[in-house]
């Protein structure tokens, strides 16, 4: 099991090693494109990545392809406007229909992880379609590097980012595309619920820890096990103290948070027996509700701690 940190700016790495961060689970690349009416190109990319991958050293840094539209704007795609752009126009789809754009950052990243543990992940996945077309483009873009006689990364795991209730169940179709999963708990539950995490109406609905979304991330989990695959979590349900032990005996392989949660959820993992957070996953999914696992978490924790 591996401990890591999501951060989103240049130098949030050495915030998330202080903290101790076995590596990156989550570098958000919108850093470099939004607030711009120009897109980076593949020079400006390479170097900013190459100084977060360079601070890693051999620990994993798993790079988030470009994940913009719905709440990320990014004036240089003059992007219509949408009236439900959550459900629209966003992360791997503009990706995939705008090559000439995911095909440059995937050479910058690639060139950056020469010598460091890059693995490259896509947001937004849906259907084993767009994961496919994903994985030709990396594999395209690293075989004309190699071509060319540029340094680049020698090797580089492929993964999907699960946050669509389609995603989690073909995930066992999935993993024949790719090398690993990181679940993202907050649009995994903000779809499965049909509850908008930024509208304070609907705020009693969004909670991660429904046995609705614990389900998926069952089926996540298995899925990737079986296909000699693993799975992280990237979404703020990673570093969420009732969460861990759950996640635990389902068997989530990695979590990644935010660097400030990392020691205590370090802390609490040390305190815990594997065999028995499976019994309290199996029957945290048994649950009616949110509100009965979060009952059923608390008197486990009571007991065993």
């Amino acid at each position: 099991m591996e401990i890591a940190a999501n951060i989103g700016l240049p130098g949030e790495e050495a915030d998330a090693l202080k903290a101790g961060a076995e590596g990156i689970g989550l570098l958000r690349t919108e850093f470099l494109f939004q607030g711009r009416d120009v897109a980076p190109d593949e020079e400006e990319q390479y170097r900013a990545y190459r100084l977060i991958l360079q601070a890693l050293g051999t620990r994993p840094v798993i790079a988030r392809t470009l994940d913009i539209g719905g709440d990320k704007p990014a004036a240089f795609l003059a992007l219509p406007r949408e009236d439900n752009p959550f459900l629209g126009f966003r992360a791997i789809r503009i990706g995939l229909a705008r090559p000439d754009l995911l095909k440059t950052q995937l050479r910058a990243l690639l060139r950056a992880g020469e010598g460091g543990n890059l693995k490259i992940m896509f947001p937004m996945v849906a259907t084993v379609e767009e994961m496919r077309a994903a994985r030709e483009l990396t594999l395209r873009a690293h075989a004309e590097l190699v071509a060319s006689g540029v340094r680049c990364a020698a090797t580089v795991e492929i993964g999907a980012m699960i946050e669509i209730p389609s995603a989690a169940l073909i995930a066992d179709r999935l993993s024949a595309h790719a090398d690993f999963f990181s679940i993202g708990s907050n649009d995994l539950t903000q779809y499965t619920l049909a509850a908008d995490r930024g509208n304070p109406a609907v705020a009693g609905l969004f909670d991660a820890l429904h046995p609705a979304v614990l389900r998926l991330v069952d089926m996540v989990i298995r899925a990737s096990h079986e296909a000699g695959k693993w799975t992280g979590m990237c979404g703020e349900l990673a570093g969420e103290l009732d969460a861990i032990p759950i996640l635990l005996g389902l068997g989530l392989d990695e979590f990644s948070m935010g660097a400030a949660a990392i020691p205590q959820a370090k802390a609490l993992i040390r305190k815990l027996w594997v065999e028995e957070t499976k019994l309290l996953a199996e029957e945290a999914l048994r649950q009616p509700g949110a509100g009965e696992v979060r009952l059923l978490v608390k008197e486990w924790m009571h007991v065993h701690l």
